[in-house]
């Protein structure tokens, strides 16, 4: 039977523009957004794989400076980009994640390979950056990935004394799920603004900021990491499916409101293995866009209507 492929993605939950200048900002967003769902999209419509979607998708996003992941990412307390992805197919069940990735241009691309590679699952730091050297992926100077605008940030930042746990325009991610059913999450991002002491949020954990299973569903999110970390949301989200038989809106929301009440805030996107879709967000705004074969929709705010 032919599933209804769809591909869902984010660029972040608490999405606003840059506090000083680049009035175009939420534009070129948009126009982002756009162009990650065509690179997706074009996979789908062509009977390709969703594992294929998602990476492209987050590829795309990687290389836009409007979002915190790849180039534009946030910068640490030493000033410089530490970057964090993960990729999970529903199919096998099969992952890739890394940390800490400090020149390699598409770390997306990097988690695929430990994916398909194995036998680990997770690697960090210059563990990390070497794997993606041996395979020939594009390597870049860390000044690469670093704009004035982050940079701005930070020397703000910096003097308060403290690192900054609001995501102003995030961590990237997509779901899918192809013509065979099959379903992929993957999610990329650069942290938190003057983070410390090599901290690793939710985006590169497999069943926190990433998860997907044919079973259920597959998810990836954005916002206070150490939230979702402590709800294992993906994870959360698609038992509740599996296990408890509720829909995937009602998951998804059931899982918004445990982080909110532990203090957590942040979006989750989600698609399962019969071409449904759902999102949802307690932030002020999330980058979003949906695409299926009919429509390719982007929004930004809580009063958009994007379906």
């Amino acid at each position: 039977m032919t599933i209804p492929w769809k591909l869902v993605i984010h660029g972040g939950a608490g999405a606003m523009r840059p506090d000083q200048g680049d009035a175009d900002h939420e534009e070129r967003a948009r126009q982002g957004l756009r162009e990650a769902l065509d690179a997706g999209a074009t996979i789908l419509s062509e009977g390709g794989s969703s594992i294929d979607a998602v990476e492209a998708a987050v590829r795309v996003l990687e290389d836009d400076p409007c979002f915190n992941a790849g180039r534009g990412s946030t910068l640490n307390a030493e000033g410089l980009v530490e970057l964090d992805a993960a990729i999970m197919d529903g199919g096998n069940r099969r992952a890739g994640a890394v940390a800490g990735v400090r020149t390699t241009r598409a770390p997306i691309s990097l988690a695929r390979v430990l994916m398909e590679r194995g036998p680990h699952v997770f690697l960090s730091f210059e563990g990390a950056d070497r794997i993606a050297r041996e395979a020939g992926l594009e390597q870049v100077e860390n000044s690469w990935f670093v704009t004035g605008e982050r940079r701005r940030q930070l020397d703000e930042l910096l003097p308060k004394g403290g690192f900054d746990s609001d995501v102003k325009y995030g961590t990237v991610g997509a779901v899918a799920v192809d013509s065979s059913g099959h379903v992929a999450a993957a999610t990329s991002t650069g942290g938190l603004t003057a983070k410390q002491w090599g901290r690793i949020g939710d985006s590169p954990l497999i069943g926190a900021g990433t998860y997907a299973d044919d079973r259920a569903c597959a998810v990836s999110a954005t916002g206070s990491g150490e939230y979702f970390i402590r709800a294992v949301a993906g994870h959360q989200v698609a038992e509740r499916i599996r296990l408890a038989n509720e829909s995937l809106q009602s998951a998804l929301e059931a899982v918004l409101q445990d982080i909110d009440d532990l203090g957590g805030r942040g979006g989750l996107i989600a698609v399962t293995p019969n071409g449904e879709c759902a999102w949802g967000f307690t932030t002020r705004a999330m980058y979003r866009g949906v695409a299926d074969a009919q429509t390719r929709k982007v929004a930004i705010y809580a009063d958009e209507e994007e379906r």
